[in-house]
């Protein structure tokens, strides 16, 4: 049975895990896991031009994928800042293999790799927020996905260090950023009901308020649109 390009990549994506650990995301991996997925190599690198690295993002989208079925099928908390904590949680737990990940994070740190590694956890912090209903289309759909980002990226690097039982520390250190991240939201709170406050602003606001959330329908690569003022 001939076998779609989606799967294709997940076999060899299952056989370049056996390698990472030892090899890293590497050129080496990538040729071990042709021979061990017997899948010829032409035919790997139209699937993956850059070889371990687009392998790599296919991993993280697997862990994307397997973080959003929770979220749709799990009990989730009733307060908002919860559910995002679980959604950091389940993107955490959904990881299977932790030195694949470690090593990751070492290529995305390269230069060359670093637009890629952004992309992929700003695509994490989308689909949390998709995933849990998020409607803003205005410059609060940024904000929430920048700063979801940074929660997310200081929690995976905690994690990799952590060795405590069932990783308790890290979701410890997981509520102490949701919780910082809250106290920002209440104090943009306080600035918005203060007369004096929110007239000092109004002239910034103003300006963020012409700033969109990008068109599903949008083929540009370009993150969101600029609304004109009108006359």
């Amino acid at each position: 049975m001939t076998q779609t390009p989606s799967e294709l990549i997940d076999r060899l994506l299952d056989a370049a895990l056996m390698h990472v650990p030892f090899d890293g995301w590497s050129e080496v991996t990538f040729k071990a896991a042709t021979r061990d997925a017997d899948i010829d190599m032409v035919m790997a690198r139209a699937m993956c031009p850059r070889g371990a690295v687009d392998l790599s993002l296919a991993y993280h989208a697997r862990g994307d994928a397997a973080m959003v079925k929770r979220l749709h099928s799990d009990d989730l908390p009733d307060r908002f800042r919860d559910k995002i904590a679980a959604g950091v949680r389940f993107r955490i737990e959904a990881v299977t293999d932790k030195e694949a990940v470690r090593r990751g994070t070492t290529l995305f740190a390269l230069p060359m790799h670093a637009a890629d590694g952004a992309r992929a956890i700003w695509g994490t912090a989308d689909k949390i927020w998709t995933a849990l209903g998020d409607t803003s289309d205005d410059v609060n759909w940024y904000t929430k996905r920048a700063t979801l980002s940074g929660v997310y990226s200081a929690t995976v690097l905690y994690w990799l260090g952590d060795d405590s039982t069932d990783n308790q520390a890290t979701w410890a250190f997981l509520d102490r950023r949701i919780d910082d991240v809250m106290q920002i939201e209440k104090v943009k709170a306080q600035v918005r009901d203060n007369k004096v406050l929110s007239k000092l602003f109004a002239g910034p606001n103003w300006v963020l308020d012409q700033i969109k959330a990008p068109s599903a329908m949008s083929n540009s690569d370009l993150p969101g649109t600029w609304s004109s003022p009108r006359d």
